[in-house]
């Protein structure tokens, strides 16, 4: 695999991506680094392969956000998630992947359509004149909280994919584009940390794998810095429409490559 040039033209976009979502530049980013490497590898393998890639830039994204970010809220969130890691972790070897491509799609399209609705809604409100402005922003839950958390531990652990389900819960907190990066490389950050020692029971270490990730590391701290910057100068507004639209297309890609291959269509 390390001579294969086809290899490399799917890791190199799968890594820049993930770079710039630890950046902050959306979390969904990341979501689409493991179904681009699973073109060329097995989705299992690519999982493992992206871990080491997913640490190395989560030393650099909670380097560069230390000091932005939501202690409180990545408490709240955090025991639902250790759950979910657990989770995953037991029955990583009874889901199916389609199945799971298809449940965190239909998560991520579920997102999106509650988002919509909710700006539906206030828009209706600002024409009738009962409100004015962007919507206002959702506080903390225990509810939300362990749902969305235990379905963001599940979902980071057994395909990097806990992007949608943590912005499912965060994003309507409207926090500013630097606190909200922040938050998410610090929380996702312990998150995967958590996740070196059942990976390693489950062999997902190898050697080539580790060969592969070190290659791969200086592409992965360059373009998690040029995330950090983005995020910095990014218009709020601008900001969460980028998340919005990010976490759509690859929601809609995942159920398309679900349904392929369980239904063979």
């Amino acid at each position: 695999m390390i001579d294969d040039p086809l290899f490399y033209l799917a890791a190199i976009p799968a890594v820049v991506l993930t770079g710039l979502s630890k950046g902050g530049l959306g979390a969904a980013f990341g979501l689409a680094a493991v179904p681009i490497l699973a073109l060329v590898v097995s989705p299992v393998r690519a999982a493992g392969l992206m871990l080491p890639i997913l640490l190395i830039s989560d030393v650099v994204a909670m380097w560069s956000y230390r000091r932005h970010f939501s202690a409180d809220l990545v408490w709240h969130l955090m025991p639902a998630a250790i759950f979910g890691t657990f989770l995953g972790w037991a029955t990583a070897s009874y889901v199916s992947d389609d199945v799971l491509r298809l449940v965190v799609g239909g998560l991520a399209i579920a997102f999106v359509a509650r988002i919509f609705l909710l700006e539906r809604a206030h828009a209706r409100k600002v024409a009738s004149g009962t409100a004015v402005g962007d919507p206002p922003p959702t506080g903390k839950s225990r509810f939300g909280a362990a749902i969305w958390g235990t379905l963001t531990g599940y979902t980071s652990f057994v395909a990097h994919a806990g992007g949608p389900p943590f912005q499912t819960y965060v994003q309507p907190m409207r926090l500013s584009p630097t606190l909200f990066a922040g938050t998410a490389a610090i929380f996702f950050g312990a998150l995967n940390m958590m996740k070196v020692i059942p990976y390693a029971m489950l062999g997902q270490f190898t050697g080539e794998n580790l060969l592969m990730s070190a290659i791969l590391a200086p592409l992965t701290v360059g373009s998690t810095y040029v995330g950090v910057k983005l995020v910095k100068q990014i218009d709020e507004r601008m900001f969460y429409r980028i998340l919005t639209i990010s976490v759509f297309a690859v929601g809609l890609k995942l159920i398309y490559d679900g349904a392929m291959h369980l239904f063979g269509l």
